[in-house]
């Protein structure tokens, strides 16, 4: 099989609470539409927890939470919720920051993994990202969790299984510490083709030069080690 025919992967780190992963995976998606080869790309997504040690759900609102987390004033919390919110509707998603409810996404990641298995993980990814940041769906309850997995096409059994035990919990924990590994300290987090890595919600633009570099880069180079007479269009040596 030829370079050129090969999947390129693209590995992403992220958590299903991020703002910014949301628009970094449209923010993707559009560069792709434009990626000439964009039937060999593979994505897969992975485990990162912006809040490890968060509730299953947490109370107030989430200027407030944003105010306590980044030691902003309430002004300020708005400003970079207005400027998150602004930016997602250029690139067609739509946040509710004030029906937002925050909580532990273990879980969530969990399922996740479970739609890997399952050949939907994307769709999965993309349900819980919806649901929490423009639907307000409580993300760390695990009923939660659990219907939104079934509405992205997950067995219903199966999703009830993975959340009564630990099933997938080492797959999270092993993202994680490959995080760590990598020093990733934010996300969302591109790797495209386990070499080149992007870090937080590039533009299409960007990415798509990315992409581009990348399938290129693939491409072997021809090194001519031995050389001797040949014939051209202008005859033979």
């Amino acid at each position: 099989m030829s370079a050129t025919s090969e999947t390129l992967r693209v590995d992403i780190w992220s958590d299903v609470v991020c703002p910014w992963c949301a628009i970094g995976k449209a923010n993707l998606d559009a560069a792709l539409v434009e990626f000439a080869h964009s039937d060999n790309v593979e994505i897969i997504w992975h485990s990162y927890e912006l809040d490890p040690t968060a509730p299953a759900a947490r109370q107030g609102n989430y200027v407030g939470m944003l105010a306590k987390k980044y030691g902003t004033s309430p002004e300020e919390a708005q400003g970079m919720i207005d400027r998150m919110t602004a930016t997602g509707a250029e690139c067609g998603v739509e946040f509710q920051f004030d029906r937002v409810q925050p909580g532990n996404t273990f879980d969530a990641h969990r399922v996740i993994h479970l739609g890997a298995a399952r050949g939907i993980q994307t769709q999965v990814k993309e349900r819980f990202l919806r649901g929490y940041l423009s639907e307000g769906e409580a993300i760390g309850l695990p009923e939660v969790v659990e219907r939104l997995a079934i509405d992205a096409g997950l067995d219903a059994d199966e999703v009830a299984a993975v959340l009564t035990t630990d099933a997938f919990a080492d797959e999270v924990r092993i993202d994680e510490a490959t995080a760590a590994s990598m020093q990733v300290t934010g996300v969302p987090f591109f790797v495209f083709d386990r070499r080149l890595a992007v870090a937080g919600a590039q533009p299409p633009e960007v990415l798509l030069q990315v992409l581009d570099r990348v399938w290129s880069e693939r491409e072997p180079a021809l090194d001519v080690i031995i050389e001797g007479e040949v014939c051209g269009p202008e005859g033979c040596d």
